[in-house]
């Protein structure tokens, strides 16, 4: 009997596979998304309106579709991969024709009831056909040139698309969330040292180029370098952003201001407070301790999904299941990293906190695969 075969005749049917759901994963989703609801709550003044009442609204519909894609078996997923990646790269082709503008970038498609992100729903989409690429390869040719440049080749033409948004943040996640996951599955170290050395090499190019015949980058966008380095060189125009992120956050002290007390977002000092900058929000109402205790949250989920990577024994649902986790953690670590000033400002959401709606939606999907893997694992 194939491995196919068996992992068929043991999916579990019915109401069992709502009972072997990993309900601890469940629990700290809406706890997280929780503290989102609170924190929309808080900006908007102590309404629901107009953040809080329609995020409640689509986490409850992203719930049932996340029970819906957990009740499909994991195999079924894996087969769907290839075309859920071309469908995703059609929908960044219609953006680019037909996408709907918004902050100077054109990246969402307009469906009436609703404006969908592909870019986001991208994110999965790599993760899976990737992991179907690697659960189909053998073992022994995972590191060799010709079957290193294919995986490449699906990250890159995704990542493309997404540049010409422009969305440099979703760029730099494709991109290392494809990365990790060829790490995962065991592409040799030395392609990776190579890239990173390349980086590097470039990086250092750039700015010695600086002032000279052969400068790679215009004098604006070298402004942009220097504002991130030090924001205080231009606090009122590019460096405002993450000035005020600053003083938010420092003025949460260790306990907070309490709720909806913080003075930044309430007299709207803070900008992007509902979206890209809300952890600053919850940082001055509820200090450090609030902080660590959404990071530990965030944690507890990866940990979770790291142990139903482990206990699944097939391929494809582990690498999913890790690519999932690398791209929840790059989600709130690149976020982090930006309101602090740690990171240029490229606009990428706090996973289940930030308002918005396909983000939130795709990640929910995105664990209803981890569900599913979890649900329908041999026993």
């Amino acid at each position: 009997m194939s491995y196919l075969e068996y992992t068929v005749k043991s999916t579990p049917s019915g109401l069992r596979k709502i009972l072997y759901m990993n309900w601890p994963l469940t629990l700290l989703l809406i706890s997280v998304a929780s503290a989102g609801f609170l924190m929309l709550y808080s900006v908007a003044g102590g309404s629901f309106s107009p953040w809080a009442e329609p995020q409640i609204k689509r986490f409850m519909a992203g719930l049932v579709v996340m029970t819906a894609v957990a009740m499909v078996p994991i195999w079924f997923w894996r087969n769907m991969a290839a075309v859920a990646y071309g469908g995703s790269l059609v929908l960044l082709v219609m953006v680019e024709l037909f996408g709907a503008v918004g902050m100077g970038a054109q990246r969402w498609i307009d469906l009436g009831f609703m404006r969908l992100q592909p870019s986001e729903l991208t994110k999965i989409t790599l993760v899976m056909v990737l992991a179907a690429y690697y659960d189909w390869l053998p073992g022994k040719k995972t590191s060799r040139p010709l079957w290193v440049l294919v995986p490449v080749l699906i990250i890159l033409v995704p990542t493309a698309l997404v540049l010409k948004q422009p969305d440099l943040g979703t760029a730099i996640l494709l991109l290392s969330a494809g990365g990790a996951l060829m790490f995962l599955a065991g592409v040799h170290w030395a392609y990776f040292a190579a890239v990173i050395a390349a980086g590097v090499g470039l990086i250092t190019a750039v700015f010695k180029s600086r002032g000279t015949d052969w400068q790679l980058l215009k004098d604006y966008q070298f402004r942009r370098i220097d504002t991130f380095l030090d924001p205080s060189s231009d606090p009122l125009g590019a460096g405002y952003h993450i000035t005020q992120s600053k003083i938010a956050l420092g003025s949460g002290g260790w306990s907070g201001r309490g709720f909806m007390q913080g003075t930044q977002s309430r007299l709207n000092f803070l900008p992007e407070k509902h979206t890209d900058f809300i952890f600053t929000t919850l940082a001055e109402e509820f200090g450090f301790i609030g902080g660590i205790s959404l990071l530990s949250l965030y944690a507890l989920i990866i940990a979770f999904c790291v142990a139903t990577a482990l206990a699944t024994r097939d391929r494809f649902s582990s690498l999913v299941t890790l690519g999932i986790a690398v791209n929840f953690f790059l989600f709130f670590a690149v976020n982090m990293s930006m309101v602090m000033g740690l990171a240029p400002v490229v606009g990428v959401p706090l996973p289940m906190v930030s308002y918005g709606g396909s983000a939130m939606l795709v990640l929910l999907v995105a664990f209803g695969l981890v569900h599913s893997a979890h649900i329908h694992r041999p026993r």
